[in-house]
């Protein structure tokens, strides 16, 4: 049960204090929650994720004048990525103060990376509703932004970039494939697990929200395995 002591617990590690604690409340409420009744927070999600790619656009775009759109592009997925949001997520203690419904709750849903990066993104629409776009811009920088070392513009190539590459050293320009073996969960909130595939040998499996977060899931397991023989 989300009690008051719950929110002042998770305004005070987010170093930001509602006019209208019901803006909290509703980024918090996942749709097993209330099933059918739109009083979820997905609305809330699709507006945080506009602020977020705002702001961390604005960073990237200042920060490095020099920089092409399709560099920028790429560089801004790195940083708004569902892992970045998922730590950041883990770090105010999101989970513990979601609202679930049962089942969702009794099969891990607290700690689920897909439900916590979308909280995340409807906290930061609560926050931007409540008090404008600058503590939203606050909050991003705290918690996303200054986890990254944007000093320089060095982001690394996504993972299925970097395996392609490592496998076509090592093979003389074979192709590595993404197989699709598993959907799990509703419409709203489904997962995918990918298999990356060489000669039919699996080289790594992965799960992600989307079948490219998957697939580049997949690719990061296979590194992990080859990157050390």
């Amino acid at each position: 049960m989300l009690t008051k002591e719950h929110l002042t617990e998770l305004q005070n590690r987010i170093g930001y204090v509602f006019s209208d604690a019901a803006k909290l409340k509703r980024a918090l409420m996942h749709s097993s929650y209330v099933p059918g009744e739109g009083g979820d927070n997905e609305r809330m999600e699709f507006l945080g994720d506009a602020v977020l790619e705002l702001c961390v656009s604005e960073e990237l775009f200042f920060r490095f004048p020099k920089m092409q759109e399709g560099e920028l592009t790429k560089n801004r997925a790195s940083i708004v990525c569902e892992d970045a949001l998922f730590r950041a997520a883990k770090e105010i203690g999101l989970g513990e103060c979601l609202l679930l419904g049962r089942g969702e709750d009794a099969s891990g849903g607290r700690k689920k990376p897909s439900i916590l990066s979308d909280a995340f993104e409807a906290v930061i629409a609560a926050i931007f509703l409540d008090g404008g776009l600058e503590p939203a811009k606050m909050f991003i920088h705290r918690f996303v932004l200054s986890q990254l070392d944007l000093s320089k513009p060095v982001f690394e190539k996504d993972h299925k970039t970097r395996l392609q590459e490592l496998i076509h050293a090592r093979t003389h320009g074979k192709q590595v494939l993404y197989r699709l073996i598993g959907e799990n969960g509703p419409d709203h909130d489904k997962t995918f697990t990918m298999q990356a595939v060489l000669d039919e040998r699996v080289l790594g499996t992965g799960t992600g929200r989307s079948k490219q977060s998957a697939g580049q899931a997949a690719a990061m397991d296979a590194l992990s395995r080859l990157e050390t023989k």
